[in-house]
């Protein structure tokens, strides 16, 4: 049951509803109740008392509820807003202004939520000088990308695998992004025996390590995969001089959404099938994901010829016959480049839809491999005449 906690009033209920409407069209077992606070003494009394909603900031709320498991949005959540400026001759004045909902992403993310009785659970790896999590003002911090994972009803934990630590069994999905300093054996070992059993990785490198040896190159060699130890530069799709905004995207799930879309990069390093990889049929299959243009070149070597270069690649590999894994397929995302999930460029072009995609491919939920990124609100002003 949604329940739409909110004053008639309020300029977003009409979108909210009209949401829910669509969501309840297509899932008949969904029911849908709009209670105006301000109106419906009696049912909003039935509401709060149901819901403990006790607090005075307790409006404009989004309630879901399956079998007792509530979660709630508060309203303004859904809408990204902007400063503008109102015209007024006696006093500066500024409004909120819409610019992007985000209600169809909220709203799949609360229906997992309350179907699901158990969350599913991510561990970010540290001690190797990875993007900070917890950093809102960090440019680079992934603080913003953790957010995203959270709302697809994933818990994220920290998790160091030195000493005794292992990876835990309840481990859905590792994150590596951005290691700077080697990872040991031990620690490799760990992940190679959890991709064995399994396992599924989202693995980010970027061009601060592209000189190093971390240890996840090798690893993600047996896998299929090989990472450049180069950085690339293509001016043709350039907007600063080191950024690369790519465009061209091959067929699969992680990115089929994308299409007509881009992701924005910051000099990535070459990621892509390795070209003597088994095509055995128990071998992983590698599927190299993006592409940069033709004119792509090697930062530390301009002067080899221009070409195109893959800069992300998703692997899957099912139990390999006469084995047992603990999880089954085996999937693993690698990305070329770390910054694009970073604080600051996260909402460039399409690179939170990109995140997106891949954690739920990785998760395995289809269901969510659709295009739920946030969507522009567009105001439109009229001027009209008393008559007219």
């Amino acid at each position: 049951k949604i329940t739409l906690y909110y004053e008639k009033a309020d300029p977003m209920l009409t979108t909210i509803a009209a949401l829910a409407t669509e969501y309840r069209l297509a899932n008949q077992k969904i029911e849908v109740e709009t209670v105006d606070y301000t109106r419906d003494t009696v049912s909003a009394q039935k509401v709060k008392a149901k819901y403990q909603l006790d607090s005075p900031n307790d409006k404009n709320l989004v309630v879901f509820d399956c079998e007792g498991r509530v979660k709630r949005i508060n309203g303004d959540a859904l809408t990204e807003t902007a400063l503008e400026a109102v015209p007024n001759e006696r006093e500066r004045e500024f409004r909120k202004r819409p610019v992007a909902f985000k209600g169809e992403m909220l709203f799949s993310a609360m229906l997992l939520a309350v179907n699901s009785p158990k969350p599913l659970d991510a561990y970010y790896l540290i001690g190797h000088g990875e993007h900070p999590a917890d950093k809102e003002n960090d440019e680079a911090g992934y603080f913003k990308f953790i957010s995203l994972v959270q709302q697809n009803y994933v818990r994220v934990r920290a998790l160091t695998l030195l000493g005794t630590n292992r990876i835990p069994e309840d481990c859905n999905l590792l994150i590596i992004a951005g290691p700077k300093t080697p990872l040991q054996e031990v620690e490799l070992n760990k992940i190679e025996q959890f991709l064995e059993g399994g396992g599924r990785l989202l693995a980010l490198l970027d061009c601060t390590s592209a000189d190093k040896e971390l240890g996840l190159e090798g690893l993600l060699a047996k896998w299929g995969v090989k990472v450049g130890r180069q950085t690339l530069l293509d001016e043709q799709r350039s907007i600063r001089g080191q950024d690369v905004v790519i465009g061209n995207f091959a067929r699969h799930p992680v990115v089929n959404p994308l299409l007509q879309s881009s992701i924005h990069m910051i000099m990535p390093r070459p990621t892509g099938e390795i070209e003597s990889h088994s095509t055995a049929a128990e071998a992983p299959k590698v599927v190299e994901l993006a592409f940069t243009s033709p004119g792509a070149r090697l930062n530390e070597q301009p002067e080899t010829a221009a070409k195109t270069y893959s800069v992300a690649a998703a692997v899957e590999r099912g139990a390999v016959p006469g084995t047992s894994t603990q999880k089954g397929t085996t999937r693993i995302v690698v990305v070329g480049d770390t910054f694009l999930l970073g604080n600051k460029m996260i909402d460039s072009a399409a690179n939170r839809d990109f995140a997106g995609y891949a954690l739920n491919w990785l998760l395995d939920r289809a269901q969510l491999l659709e295009g739920l990124g946030p969507r522009p609100v567009v105001e439109y002003k009229l001027v009209m005449t008393r008559s007219q």
